[in-house]
């Protein structure tokens, strides 16, 4: 057995990078898909639900890795469509993790109380501005939580693509083993790498989920700490006591 050289290392770090690339790529298409489809699944027209909810059922029910084969190598010969196993392997992933997002937004927009659209309608809203002003501002808060557990699971998918021969973490580990005959070095830097990733996007997401509920006003404002909440918290208290007090 022979040690990691840095040449190794260059491979690793590689596929960590094309990771990296499959994830933002893979969720980029899955978030298009999930809003277009979740909230198609909301709409007034039954054969719209219908279509929206055949794609999610299908997407959903399909596993990502035959999806990728499929993609590679069936479309040529029936199509005619040769596409690079990157490219195919985004395209999978970003349907398949898409139609379980979908799901999250159709719930979470469901989820919005029928009041608030009703407000829109007497302020003379289109639905299109029901959705954006009123809608979606309302249930992305509750989105969040559950699409960085998907987004996490997507990382984590990206690692079926090695089976196809692109150069991500999981085939760059592959390699440097076979060249050092070392298993479990390789594989428990891999497991730490894919840590870091997922623990990045977790307080990625975390900021993002601040963010979106202060921007409806259910989340302290910037610079309130823990000490200045209990501040305020001492006040009131101190207000309440001097209240029963009688002033006195």
């Amino acid at each position: 057995m022979s040690e990691i050289t840095a040449g190794l290392w260059g491979l690793l770090f590689q596929g960590l990078w094309v990771t990296v690339q499959l994830t933002v790529y893979s969720a980029a298409l899955g978030a298009f898909v999930a809003f277009s489809v979740g909230i198609a699944r909301t709409h007034r027209l039954k054969v719209v639900r219908f279509l929206s909810g055949l794609y999610m059922e299908i997407f959903r029910g399909t596993s990502a890795l035959v999806l990728m084969f499929w993609l590679f190598f069936v479309l040529p010969v029936a199509f005619g469509w040769q596409l690079v196993p990157t490219w195919a392997a985004v395209l999978a992933l970003g349907l398949s993790y898409g139609a379980y997002g979908s799901e999250i937004v159709r719930g979470a927009v469901a989820a919005v109380a029928p009041a608030q659209r009703e407000a829109g309608i007497a302020l003379s809203f289109t639905p299109f501005q029901q959705l954006r002003k009123i809608v979606l501002p309302q249930a992305w808060p509750e989105m969040v939580p559950p699409f960085n557990n998907l987004l996490i699971e997507l990382l984590k998918g990206t690692a079926l693509v090695s089976i196809m021969g692109v150069g991500d973490i999981a085939f760059g580990a592959s390699l440097v083993r076979n060249a050092t005959g070392q298993s479990a070095p390789v594989y428990t830097i891999i497991l730490l790498m894919y840590f870091v990733l997922a623990f990045a996007l977790t307080r990625g997401m975390r900021v993002v989920e601040r963010h979106a509920k202060a921007g409806i006003g259910q989340a302290p404002a910037r610079g309130e700490g823990p000490l200045q909440k209990l501040s305020l918290r001492q006040q009131t208290e101190t207000s309440g006591d001097f209240s029963r007090s009688g002033g006195n």
